[in-house]
């Protein structure tokens, strides 16, 4: 038997289910972008494509070099530093999307193209705002998550491979939603632009992250779960029922980039600010205070104050918060007590 053919067979389950999963999703863009009369939907269907090759090519020659065959004694830190690259890259993006859009407001004509409106103000703005929040700061938080879950467990990231597609899945969802936006494929929610077949795509890849989240959790050797971690899942788990909820839709078809809302009227609106302020609390507010309860302790070299103190921090967080979302309808139609229950709260 061949060395090549030694390393093959001992490529990681992990791996291999990685590899036939991702080979499915290409065959099923393929399908998709070839059946499609919507050019919208084929130019993000061409995106996705080019993606799922490119990662199995990638994938193909780890497998048969046999570098997926990582030491499992150690902390899996690639991924970290991958994180952290994406998270500056971002944010330069992001800052500089708002740097042009500002311009616009003094300079009107400024990258204005009325035959096609990509870098138009109306487009600009949500790349700029999405950008920071969800390619800058979604990237911060999952590259800080898998670090400190590690050391804070004992334990190496559960999954094998799969924190790589949590990663460059994420990746492929930001660039997704930035040049939709810019296209003009949007379903109009703040925050929440991407049409619906980004946003699954977006859950498939969150669902992963969370698997390996606990997963990493369940195997841990320290017997106490640490804070920090508390806040880091309370942040995946919220942001998960917000995203699929104020995201409900019916596609106009299966091969459409259009898609109609399930919720309307004073309920749309109800469930699009329970979404957006409780994703800037549980994205922007949670997970930046899972990365204050373990970076801070460790800068300073002194431990948390009062432990029981941040428990109690936790669950008045995840009591209250959820339900400030209200209060971005001051004055409309919502019902005066849903108007005071979101003022009270907050």
């Amino acid at each position: 038997m061949s060395t090549q053919t030694a390393r093959t067979e001992a490529a990681p389950i992990d791996a291999v289910l990685l590899f036939v999963t991702t080979g499915v999703l290409a065959f099923g863009a393929l399908l998709a972008t070839a059946l499609s009369d919507d050019r919208l939907f084929r130019f993000h269907g061409w995106m996705f494509l080019g993606a799922f090759v490119i990662a199995l090519s990638v994938m193909t020659v780890a497998i048969t070099s046999g570098r997926l065959r990582s030491p499992q004694t150690e902390y899996a830190d690639g991924v970290v530093r991958a994180g952290v690259i994406a998270t500056m890259f971002w944010a330069v993006v992001g800052l500089l999307a708002g740097v042009v859009i500002a311009a616009q407001l003094s300079w009107p004509a400024l990258l204005y193209f009325p035959e096609h409106g990509w870098l138009n103000f109306g487009r600009l703005r949500p790349l700029h705002t999405s950008g920071v929040v969800f390619a800058f700061g979604g990237n911060a938080l999952i590259a800080t998550s898998f670090y400190v879950v590690q050391r804070t467990c004992r334990a190496r990231l559960a999954g094998g491979v799969w924190p790589w597609f949590v990663f460059w899945g994420y990746q492929l969802f930001i660039v997704l939603a930035a040049t939709g936006y810019l296209a003009g494929i949007t379903q109009s929610r703040e925050y929440a632009e991407p049409e619906w077949y980004v946003d699954l795509w977006l859950t498939a890849v969150w669902v992963a992250y969370l698997f390996v989240f606990l997963g990493t959790l369940w195997k841990r050797k320290e017997p106490h779960i640490y804070v920090a971690n508390w806040f880091y899942l309370a942040f995946i788990v919220t942001i998960a029922m917000l995203h699929i909820v104020n995201n409900l839709a019916v596609p106009v078809s299966g091969l459409n980039s259009r898609s109609v809302s399930l919720f309307a009227g004073v309920q749309d609106a109800l469930i699009q600010w329970w979404y957006g302020h409780n994703a800037v609390g549980f994205l922007l507010t949670a997970g930046f205070l899972a990365m204050m309860y373990y970076f801070v302790p460790k800068r300073a070299e002194r431990p948390v104050y009062s432990y029981r103190l941040s428990i109690v921090h936790f669950w008045s967080l995840i009591f209250i918060y959820i339900w400030a979302g209200p209060h971005h309808l001051h004055y409309t139609a919502l019902p005066q007590w849903a108007q005071t229950l979101g003022m009270t709260f907050s």
